[in-house]
């Protein structure tokens, strides 16, 4: 899909490269593939922090920073981030970011005149800016949804589920949402969300993240990560990402503690983020789990490959407020998965046929699900070749960049 003229697009985001899991994986390849499809990009984006929660390195000092990066014109704002990130503390951490990033915002709708102002959420807080930036430039707003906030906020328990201020921040989301002129999710669990909260059906779009199925691929060799990280057993349950509070990830060392029998098994938890510390204190004095930074991404596929079974672990209460992006990746690997979710969710959708699912907070169940997939293999590779399949039909990134293009052309016209 290709049209007359190039799209002039402003992209206003918390989460950006040099950030390497999550939200800003998405952003920044969204950005870098209309740029590369010859659309005019520009980003104003916040410092990167994720998910160690401190700047990065080569952003530290100044308020703003400009720079050119894959033919995208970006621009940093600083922001407060919190060393804790507890409830009121995010709260501060996305409002700083909203209120920092407006000026710059502004001056480019002014001067830019986009088609399209895309305001990635989170940050929520900050989204109302991104409208009004639409109407600075003349251009069409979009928002899309990465995650609920207000509701995996109160699912993780960062939040009251119930108060004044819980009631404001609803009642704010939906004016929010209902304010652009579209809304984009990652699932379709997530659009009907957004139709709950009073979005016009025929405006929802479903934009989902993307497997890299040209990068990872089902491995072929022994993983390298083997001998770096002296693991000797046959089978490795991987789980790899962020080490937060919505991911439920507790429940694993629960499962290495049950199955610490199996001489044929090691638990690896590859990941960042302000519940490692915690996790590592409950796993003390298990020699069957493994805990290891988050790796470059040029050996992303030798990680994966890594996997006999891929852990999805998540909170119950959060698996229709978010459809967790290592997902893709992970049916992409050509490994079995299993995810902590209910039957009627949309996670439960969709890993369904690729994996197995355990009610959320079931470690005996978890464990008995593991120990089914490590001693039939016959199963574990019917749901890895399935996986694959799924992320070639589902998740791969030029087919889903191709439909983006093809609303922007719709919401344009």
């Amino acid at each position: 899909m290709r049209f007359e003229r190039p799209l002039k697009i402003l992209i206003h985001g918390l989460n950006y490269a040099p950030e390497m899991v999550g939200v800003a994986v998405y952003t920044t390849g969204l950005a870098e593939e209309l740029a590369r499809r010859g659309h005019e990009v520009a980003v104003v984006a916040g410092k990167a922090y994720y998910p160690g929660w401190m700047v990065h390195p080569d952003l530290r000092g100044g308020w703003r920073r400009r720079t050119r990066q894959n033919n995208v014109d970006l621009t940093y704002v600083a922001h407060y981030i919190p060393a804790n990130p507890s409830g009121l503390k995010r709260v501060l951490h996305h409002m700083s970011f909203a209120f920092s990033s407006v000026i710059p915002l502004l001056l480019l709708a002014w001067r830019q005149r986009p088609d399209v102002v895309f305001v990635v959420a989170p940050s929520l807080i900050a989204a109302p800016f991104g409208r009004l930036a639409a109407l600075v430039g003349g251009a069409k707003s979009w928002i899309h949804i990465q995650d609920f906030e207000v509701e995996a906020a109160i699912a993780t328990g960062l939040v009251a589920r119930h108060g004044i201020g819980t009631r404001l921040a609803y009642w704010f989301e939906e004016r929010v949402l209902q304010s652009f002129g579209r809304v984009s999710s990652i699932s379709p669990a997530m659009c009907r969300k957004c139709a709950d909260k009073g979005v016009a059906v025929d405006r929802i779009v479903e934009f989902r993240n993307w497997a890299e199925i040209d990068h990872i691929r089902p491995a072929e060799g022994t993983s390298t990560y083997r001998m770096d990280w002296n693991i000797l057993t046959p089978h490795v349950a991987l789980y790899s990402g962020n080490i937060a509070n919505k991911q439920g990830i507790e429940i694993l060392v629960e499962v290495a503690k049950s199955l610490s029998h199996r001489a044929d098994l090691t638990f690896v938890i590859c990941g960042e983020g302000p519940n490692r510390v915690h996790l590592e204190r409950l796993a003390e004095g298990l020699t069957n789990v493994q805990f290891h930074d988050l790796q470059p991404k040029e050996r992303l596929n030798d990680l994966l490959g890594l996997a006999t079974i891929h852990l999805l672990p998540q909170l119950a209460g959060t698996a229709d407020l978010v459809l967790p992006s290592k997902m893709a990746n992970m049916m992409a690997s050509g490994r079995a998965i299993i995810a902590t979710t209910l039957p009627e969710t949309g996670l439960a959708e969709e890993v369904s046929g690729c994996g197995l699912i355990v009610p959320p907070g079931d470690a005996i169940g978890f464990a008995r699900a593991i120990e089914t997939l490590l001693d039939h293999e016959d199963i574990r590779l019917e749901f890895a070749l399935e996986g694959r399949k799924r992320a070639e039909e589902r998740w791969e990134r030029g087919s889903i960049i191709d439909h983006l293009e093809a609303d922007f052309r719709t919401l344009l016209e």
